[in-house]
């Protein structure tokens, strides 16, 4: 039985260690964007969603 915990510990290590390295990438793609990227990015979004509005209320 002692084995059994061992693993399961050791799986909730990887575990935690793998969702660490999941969220240090993801703040690192979040951080290379420059403001006019993400403004760039936001109005490309509005335009899209009024093109849709548009499209859906013809």
């Amino acid at each position: 039985m002692r084995n059994v915990w061992k693993w399961i510990g050791l799986a909730g290590v990887v575990g935690v260690a793998a969702t660490g390295v999941l969220v240090a990438r993801d703040q690192r793609r979040r951080n290379a964007y420059t403001p006019n990227d993400i403004r760039a990015r936001l109005h490309q979004r509005l335009a899209e969603a009024e093109a849709a509005k548009s499209a859906a209320s013809s």
